[in-house]
């Protein structure tokens, strides 16, 4: 043990015989403890129980204890601590767990922190003490202690539950040891643990009477408040008593009249006669039966009874042994796809394939469907078209964003307001075991420390699984297997592997601007006309109109926009017709601009003619297919270099380099003496800075960039092209393929350069999309230039 110099610190008389100077010190969190005590302490995590071991066996069982001053979220143990803290021994080691320890210690006396060091590889601190048993009783000191015996005899008056306690320490400690006194009463008050610290800080005898007196102060006023409001509550319990009881007299009276019949008899009465009309599980059954002879003994007041019952409405609620007729009629079925849906005859074939098989088996376990396609495509509505066609009820949810798997497995009957999950409510809303449940934005959803609710998706959506679907609140078994589900996502990517495996999936690419201009006139403009209160006499809208809003106004994948647009030209329509008094509304392409404005397009053309380095990329974007301009520019400097801009992602810079080293290695051998990217910085861009894009299918576009700009030549008009680049040259698959013509189409470029692994996939394209267009398919970027150059 070191001795203490007790001029470190003025004031201080310290102790250098019995305490060690060097001593490990552990976080306390809730609140500081005082010297006197003698408590348990518990804690958490390999590094406590290293610190505790350590002091019992290199330490004599000492360690100090100090209180959080500013806590550390990430790391607990890298918390800020008081200067000041409490020297304990280790008494007795109550229970040693694999991640925790459980110990009795004593609370000694204070300790000043003077240094941080290490010792046996962990964190100490150099400390000195304060020894205040040999502080002088004054008549002063003696009148603070018995002003504190005072408040503390006040405090037990008001809160018999400090009696005990502060009894105890007045009569063993008494006014002989004001500073013990003090710590002890300080220990058992209620106040705020920063509050306790300042008590700690004080080595000062009078300070630390002053701020303990201001502390009692306040607890007293704080108990008397409380007691006031106790006898308040008590009174108003007295009256609430008296009322039921006098209401409970006042239904037996009743009932010997027969006026009218106990509310707990006619729930139970109403409860037996749902139950009637089901038929549950055995499980089921004996549940209910339970809760129901449970429900027959709670008194209606009781919080129990209200749970019960809750309980039991939901229970008898569900749509037990209930199942709508199925419609197996292929030709009915196909007639209401055709008439809710224009186009999209590839996804309502499979969708047809789906049904036919439902109706050959007669049974839909193990069907899942997920659509997949941009925003405003139909997903939604391709779901209900299910249904109808099906002639089931339809529910649709979204899961988008949605980060508690309470959500669909719902939450336990212990908590407040608990209910059933997602699922669960559906079918008490279909009233029938067998509906279309649609899940919206499955590749939307969330996780946090509440769950994972994909991984919770996993036991609804897997056949094998979802016969026996648990719902927390239930507690009871349901067979969701007659449930066929219809799952929409705008992109793969994000849904979880083992979700996706569970799914059939069927892919909507968007629509090309004839198909817009139909859907249009058969679905949009009729239903806009209808929710703006208008007749078909009223407001025209031509066919030159509808094509010129497609292509001016609304580009995306999906009619969403288009849709938009025709409420816009609805809404001015009805004004025109009301302040000018006029019969119809003619809209054509010479008065569109009336109605809309400015076109929003022009032309996703940037260049009217050809220049050396640029060439138009095809890319896929989760709002469909998009055209990609692709520009290099070569900057006279001393040496090679290569500049990226326009946000490209990591996958697209790794293409730029590898279309960069391939295109120089290429130079190097068709022309040596050509000594461009030697005497040349050469900067990639992409237009449209603030638009993120990656993706691996512009390898042969930057490629032919690069190459244009270092020959000098452009390449030939009109001709646009996706596919990656290796190394060596070999030109590797892409998806997207339908998206990306339905791009090019959009920009009036017919002739397209594909990788020939990519020909199956043009090849299955409906017809309407491949009229016209000129596929190039290359295996090597030598095949590229042998198009780009003819």
């Amino acid at each position: 043990m070191a001795v203490n110099d007790k001029d470190k610190i003025p004031g201080l008389v310290l102790v250098s015989e019995i305490y060690p100077d060097n001593i490990a010190v552990l976080p306390l969190e809730s609140r500081p403890i005082f010297p006197g005590l003698a408590l348990p302490l518990v804690y958490g995590g390999r590094k406590a129980i290293d610190y505790v071991e350590n002091t019992i066996e290199k330490n004599n069982g000492f360690l100090g204890v100090s209180f959080i001053s500013e806590q550390n979220q990430e790391d607990f143990w890298s918390s800020r601590l008081y200067h000041t803290g409490v020297l304990v021994k280790i008494i007795k080691v109550i229970d040693k767990q694999e991640d925790s320890i459980n110990f009795f210690a004593q609370a000694l006396t204070r300790f000043h922190f003077v240094k941080e060091t290490m010792r046996y590889d962990l964190p100490h601190w150099q400390v000195t003490y304060d020894y205040e048993e040999k502080t002088e009783l004054t008549e002063e000191l003696k009148a603070y202690t018995l002003a504190i015996i005072n408040s503390v005899k006040d405090l037990i008056k008001l809160n018999p539950m400090f009696q005990e306690q502060m009894k105890l320490a007045i009569s063993q400690v008494g006014i002989d040891k004001p500073g013990l006194l003090m710590d002890l009463v300080a220990s058992f008050l209620t106040a705020d643990g920063h509050r306790l610290q300042e008590v700690l800080d004080a080595s000062d005898l009078f300070q630390r009477s002053e701020k303990l007196l201001l502390l009692l102060k306040e607890e007293v006023e704080r108990n008397r408040l409380q007691k006031d409001i106790q006898k308040q509550i008590e009174k108003k319990i007295t009256k609430q008593q008296r009322e039921f009881f006098l209401r409970e007299q006042l239904k037996v009276i009743k009932q010997e009249l027969g006026l009218e019949k106990e509310d707990k008899d006619s729930e139970i009465e109403a409860i037996q006669k749902k139950l009637k009309k089901l038929t549950l599980t055995k499980e089921a059954a004996d549940v209910v039966r339970e809760e129901l002879e449970k429900l027959k003994t709670l008194e209606t007041g009781s919080p129990e009874y209200q749970v019960s019952r809750s309980y039991l409405n939901w229970l008898t609620d569900l749509p037990w042994g209930i199942y709508s007729e199925d419609n197996y009629d292929l030709a009915k079925a196909r007639k209401i796809l055709d008439e809710q849906h224009y186009g999209l005859d590839d996804v309502k074939g499979r969708i047809l394939e789906f049904i036919s098989t439902i109706a050959k088996r007669r049974k839909v376990s193990g069907s899942i469907i997920c659509l997949v396609g941009p925003p405003g495509v139909g997903k939604t509505s391709i779901g209900k078209s299910i249904a109808d066609a099906l002639g089931r009820k339809f529910f649709r949810f979204s899961v988008g964003g949605m980060r508690d798997e309470a959500e669909i497995k719902g939450h336990r009957r212990t908590y407040i307001g608990a209910m059933p999950g997602k699922l669960i409510q559906s079918l008490k809303r279909t009233e029938v075991a067998n509906p279309v449940i649609m899940i919206d934005e499955i590749d939307k959803i969330g996780a946090s420390y509440q769950g994972d609710p994909a991984s919770a998706l996993l036991e609804v959506l897997d056949p094998e699984q979802n016969r026996d679907f648990l719902d927390h609140y239930l507690d009871v078994r349901f067979d969701l297997s007659n449930i066929l589900f219809v799952t929409t996502a705008n992109q793969l990517d994000t849904i979880p592997s083992p979700l996706l495996d569970r799914m059939e999936i069927i892919k909507l690419s968007g629509y090309v601007l004839e198909e817009k201009v139909e859907i249009a006139k058969r679905y949009l403009v009729p239903k806009q006309r209808k929710d703006h209160g208008l007749k078909a006499t009223e407001v025209s809208i031509t066919d030159s109109a509808l094509t010129a809003i497609v292509d001016g106004y609304a580009r995306e994948a999906g009619v969403r926009s288009l849709e938009n647009q025709i409420k816009k030209i609805m809404r001015k329509a009805t004004l025109k017709i009301a302040e000018e008094n006029i019969e119809k509304v003619n809209v054509n392409n010479k008065n569109l601009t009336e109605y809309l404005g400015q076109p929003v397009f022009s032309t996703e053309e940037l260049y009217q003619k050809q220049i050396p380095g640029v060439t138009l990329g095809l890319a896929w974007t989760a709002m469909g297919g998009a055209t990609l301009y692709i520009e290099a520019s070569g900057i006279r400097s001393k040496g090679p270099g290569l500049k990226l801009t326009g946000q490209l992602g990591s996958v697209m810079q790794e293409s730029s380099e590898i279309a960069y080293s391939y295109v120089r290695s290429l130079m190097e051998k068709e022309k040596p003496e050509n000594d461009f990217f030697e005497t040349h910085f050469v900067h990639l861009h992409v237009p449209a800075g603030a638009t993120p894009k990656d993706g691996p299918s512009a390898g042969i576009t930057m490629a032919l960039a690069l190459y244009s700009l270092a020959k000098g030549k452009p390449i030939r008009k009109g001709l646009a092209m996706t596919g990656e680049l290796s190394l060596t040259g070999k030109v590797l698959p892409i998806g997207g393929l339908r998206e990306k013509t339905i791009a090019a189409r959009r920009v009036k470029v017919f002739e397209l350069i594909f990788p020939a692994d990519n020909r199956k996939d043009f090849e299955e394209l409906p017809d309407y999309l491949k009229e016209g267009i000129t596929p190039h398919f290359v295996d090597y970027f030598d095949d590229v230039l042998k198009v780009a150059y003819r």
